[in-house]
């Protein structure tokens, strides 16, 4: 497993919300800026007072002298026991206004400066020295003529700096000033980051053909409350674990404070006497559609001839391309043939005769399982290569497109061998009972019966490591968005081409072999995370894969469990440990279980974690992540999806500066177009009977290439665009 953060990034305050912090402050700590009463203290008991006389608001002879000698001179008095500048207070507000003759004496200079902004004077104004009224309650704020040195005279406990006063109430404060000159010291950015980069990639393909981690026979020591598998100091099943307890249960000297020191990756046989398969019994299913569509014709040129050809003419063409070249490389596969029009054919082979299925015996599910189940399986390419052949060749067009039946009947032949492929080629709509795709508009209760049919029978595929591919041809409308569902549940492909490049499509999806099937993929995390995405399910994850061939890649989102306000999240500096599951079977039928275990460290420090980011690995999650909320869709959703982690991304290449990986970038940016800003180019208009819009072909096969799409099938993609 790849992490794309060389950390787990957890923000820096779990309150820390749009560039600021709400904390609560107490009102016995002092101020962050100083912040003036709002109305004055009261007046002091009258003698304690001089007499309030125009003299006694003139500045003192001896401040004057002060003064002119050093304007840094001040003249420091013990405040009153309620207020500082009580004494000031009392003879601004009883003094009566001072005549400006030219012969007054001046006072001071007014130190605008240090009032708050509020405060100060406009430039065009004259601000008295007093009020008027001497009961009024505005006051004009200046310097005072004793001000108390800040650095020896204590702060009064009565008085609240907090807003509102005396409430020590929460209060928003500006941003974080420490992180400032952190930066500035070339220390931690505790600034946050947009979208998430805790994002886990785990290369299916190449975990599982990898052979140099030794098997141990038998099951795991596991944790009874989330599964996980526990280091090798356990001598019994316990019943409870490092990821099971919270942070403060993991403080405790009796629990381990991680899983492990370092890495770990272990392999298991689960079940070492169960009966093992031969990989030379897989089966090769073609289905094809023979429906009278098929007739339809397209123009071809071959050299200076212009001729057509019927679409049915050039899926028997790549058919038999594919039989003649899988003859040669691989003689022992065994390879079938179904079709279906109104009716569906089980062709047979030199020793056993076609089987025909039509009428009422279509509509039947149990009924067409229970016939696959009866005909046999046939023998291998180098026995049937020729009878198999002129079957191909003898195909003719006619009837409706009983496409239903057809894949049921394809699947549960093929079920019979786990790790099998069926390859559907059809041009239109299902249209007979079982699975009817052709009523969206009219038939609200057909056409959801008819979703329920194809998603469970995708769920019945994949429970049997069948892998089902779906290949439409080009300028036809067979409802992808639904029938997809059968390629995308077993990790087949749904591709559309034109009627020439049928044959390159057919090669490329038998070439794209099943390593393992029955895959299940668990990410296991401590309480202080969870895992993030469509189905958010705490601090364990888990993805039924099913089928895994070499390119398999998937993706998981991580962070902080912000939910929970009783378990923290982890510290900055502290470690954790994180567990991935793999639960597979291999071609043969033998049960495995790879479990690797890593440990890493938590920063809050945003430049390490923008420094360490892999693009790439964020990127593939990005396009998994949002096509497969449009393919449910969600698209508004799916679009969110993608412009927060194009945040981060563009967050990165400013941080890191990198050239390659801006264009990288931009490449990324043209494969996402589609679900930023046109995916209504890809969706179908609304059903009379419902509110929701489902995708265009080109929609579905866009999206579910984009849901399974790895590094490679992206980097590509790109290649061809340039």
């Amino acid at each position: 497993m790849e992490f794309a953060c060389g950390f787990v990034y957890v923000p820096p305050s779990v309150n820390q919300k749009d560039g600021q912090r709400v904390i609560k402050r107490s009102a016995l700590l002092p101020p962050v800026n100083r912040i003036r009463p709002r109305n004055p203290p009261p007046p002091p008991p009258t003698g304690s007072v001089e007499a309030k006389s125009p003299k006694h608001q003139q500045t003192s002879p001896h401040i004057t002298e002060l003064l002119e000698k050093n304007k840094e001179v001040k003249k420091v008095e013990k405040p009153s026991p309620f207020y500082e500048n009580a004494a000031f207070h009392c003879k601004s507000e009883s003094a009566p206004p001072i005549s400006r003759s030219p012969q007054h004496t001046p006072t001071p200079p007014r130190r605008t400066a240090l009032l708050p902004p509020h405060m100060r004077p406009s430039a065009n104004r004259q601000s008295p020295l007093s009020s008027p009224n001497a009961n009024s309650q505005t006051f004009t704020y200046d310097n005072p003529e004793k001000e108390p040195d800040l650095n020896t005279q204590p702060w009064d406990p009565n008085y609240s700096y907090s807003t509102p006063e005396g409430t020590g109430a929460p209060v928003k404060l500006p941003p974080d000033t420490s992180s400032v000159s952190a930066q500035a010291t070339g220390s931690a950015d505790k600034s946050l980051l947009p979208g998430n980069p805790n994002v886990l990639l785990v290369s299916l393909g190449k975990l599982l053909s990898e052979e140099r981690v030794q098997a141990v026979h038998g099951e795991p020591t596991s944790c009874s409350q989330c599964g996980s598998v526990l280091d090798s100091c356990y001598d019994n099943v316990v019943t409870s674990c490092y990821l099971c307890q919270s942070c403060e249960s993991t403080s405790s000297p009796s629990t381990p404070q991680s899983l492990l020191n370092g890495h770990q990756d272990r392999l298991f046989v689960l079940h070492p006497d169960e009966k093992l398969l031969s990989a030379a019994d897989t089966l090769l299913l073609f289905c094809i559609d023979i429906s009278g569509s098929m007739s339809l014709t397209s123009q071809v040129s071959a050299g200076e001839q212009l001729f057509h050809r019927s679409r049915l003419q050039f899926v028997q063409e790549a058919v038999l391309q594919c039989v003649q070249r899988l003859s040669q490389q691989q003689p022992h596969l065994r390879v079938g043939l179904i079709t279906f029009n109104n009716q569906v054919t089980l062709h047979g082979y030199e020793n056993f005769t076609s089987h025909f299925l039509s009428g009422a015996e279509l509509a039947d599910s149990d009924f067409l399982k229970k016939a696959a189940a009866n005909f046999p399986i046939p023998p291998p390419l180098s026995q049937t290569k020729d009878y198999l052949q002129r079957q191909v060749q003898g195909l003719s067009e006619s009837g409706t497109t009983a496409l239903g039946p057809a894949a049921l009947l394809a699947i549960a032949m093929a079920s019979r061998q786990p790790g099998s492929k069926v390859i559907i080629c059809t041009d239109g709509k299902a249209n007979t009972d079982l699975g009817n795709l052709e009523v969206e508009d009219n038939d609200a209760r057909t056409l959801l019966s008819s979703t329920i049919f194809y998603q469970d029978l995708g769920e019945y595929a994949a429970n049997q490591g069948v892998t089902v591919s779906v290949l439409s041809i080009e300028g036809t409308d067979c409802r992808l968005d639904e029938l997809g569902r059968l390629a995308d549940r077993t990790g087949g492909k749904v591709v559309m081409a034109s009627p020439n490049m049928l044959h390159p499509e057919f090669e490329h999806i038998i070439q794209n072999r099943t390593i393992a099937t029955h895959c299940t993929v668990t990410l296991l995390l401590p309480q202080s995370l969870r895992v993030k995405g469509e189905r958010e399910s705490g601090h364990k994850g888990i993805k039924e894969v099913g089928n895994v061939d070499p390119d398999t890649e998937i993706t998981f989102q991580f962070g902080a469990n912000e939910q929970d306000t009783e378990v923290p999240a982890p510290a900055s500096g502290s470690r954790v440990s994180i567990q991935l599951q793999v639960r597979y079977k291999q071609r043969n039928g033998q049960t495995m279980l790879r479990v690797i275990t890593s440990e890493r460290e938590v920063t809050d420090d945003s430049s390490a974690a923008l420094s360490t980011l892999s693009l790439a690995i964020i990127q593939l999650n990005s396009s998994q992540a949002s096509a497969a909320l449009a393919v449910r869709g969600r698209f508004l959703d799916a679009r969110r999806e993608g412009e927060l982690q194009r945040k981060l991304i563009e967050r990165a290449i400013g941080h890191n500066r990198s050239a390659e990986d801006k264009q990288t970038y931009q490449d990324w940016i043209k494969t996402m177009e589609p679900i930023y800003n046109n995916i209504h180019n890809f969706t179908r208009r609304k059903s009379v009977v419902s509110d929701s819009q489902s995708l265009t072909d080109a929609g579905a096969v866009l999206l579910y290439a984009m849901k399974h799409c790895n590094r490679k099938s992206i980097s590509v993609k790109n290649k061809h665009k340039l």
